[in-house]
């Protein structure tokens, strides 16, 4: 007779792992909802140099003129579609697990950022969106004669 060990949250990562990601991550399309929602939301990367924030967000399969990346009122939006590919005669689909349809993220600048310079590249799957730091001119200290 074998003894294994009793281990009562083994089972706890496997169920985390793969229930959490379906819970909170992207919620499918529900029968009769309006067209304008949103199906799934790419993952986006935000970064900061002394010049610069750049938002990388993954957009795989996702063409550029797919793309519209607008700014309003100081929140950036990066939205699109993510087209099915349609199913060739003798070509049988055994499993979809990408999302596909429209998606839209939206991110809040901050003050300093100029939005007279913002620029966007794709290459790779991924939208790089390179937003400039405004050139703040620091006041400079004068010094007063106390007499």
């Amino acid at each position: 007779m074998r003894l294994t060990r009793w281990e009562p949250f083994r089972g706890t990562d496997d169920f985390f792992r793969g229930a959490m990601p379906s819970l909170f991550g992207r919620w499918p399309r529900m029968p009769g909802e309006e067209p304008e929602t949103y199906e799934w939301s790419p993952v986006a990367d935000i970064s900061e140099t002394d010049d610069e924030y750049l938002v990388k967000a993954e957009l795989p399969g996702v063409r550029r003129e797919d793309v519209k990346v607008s700014l309003e009122e100081g929140m950036l939006t990066i939205q699109g579609e993510r087209k099915q590919e349609k199913e060739a005669k003798g070509h049988r689909m055994h499993r979809v697990e990408r999302f596909y349809g429209a998606f839209c993220r939206s991110f809040s600048l901050p003050e300093d950022a100029d939005a007279a310079g913002i620029r966007a590249e794709s290459k790779d799957g991924v939208l790089n969106v390179h937003i400039p730091k405004s050139k703040v001119v620091k006041p400079k200290a004068i010094e007063i004669k106390v007499n």
